[in-house]
């Protein structure tokens, strides 16, 4: 599925015209889930280069937590046992006008099967101390804002 990263920079301007057609804002999620080692959970998309917070739109009635708690459920087959936590709100005007994400912490989760196929190449949990090298700048700084005590960049 590697050949998705090759299109994607030719099909983002066309998904960001169709979403800009029908909605005047979104809205995203991403979660910072850790496992009992306090290790944070990663994904790496198919379409996507980099490491990145798992996470992805919010659908139409449904909560920023509900939907932290699926992209969870889709991309890394685990389930929030406790509701999450929201971290911060963030502009994404710089990539997507009239985006914003919503950043949550898990702490407790469960195994509920495999993530969804096609769109994770992988899901991994790292030690803060060994980030993989091709960890996005925007993940970075969230982690940097959750456990490293950065100040909240109200941009993404």
């Amino acid at each position: 599925m590697i050949w998705r990263r090759r299109i994607e920079p030719f099909t983002r301007p066309l998904f960001y015209a169709a979403s800009r057609a029908v909605r005047g804002m979104t809205l995203g999620v991403r979660a910072i889930a850790t496992n009992d080692d306090g290790h944070v959970l990663l994904v790496e998309h198919t379409y996507l280069h980099g490491w990145h917070l798992p996470g992805g739109g919010v659908d139409r009635g449904e909560t920023g937590e509900q939907a932290a708690a699926r992209e969870l459920r889709e991309e890394a087959g685990i389930e929030p046992t406790d509701r999450p936590v929201l971290l911060s709100v963030h502009s994404n005007e710089r990539v997507f006008r009239g985006d914003h994400v919503l950043v949550y912490r898990v702490e407790t989760w469960r195994e509920v099967g495999a993530p969804r196929p096609g769109e994770i190449l992988h899901a991994r949990f790292f030690p803060l101390d060994a980030l993989p090298e091709t960890i996005t700048a925007p993940t970075r700084r969230r982690l940097a804002e959750a456990f490293e005590g950065a100040p909240v960049d109200p941009h993404w």
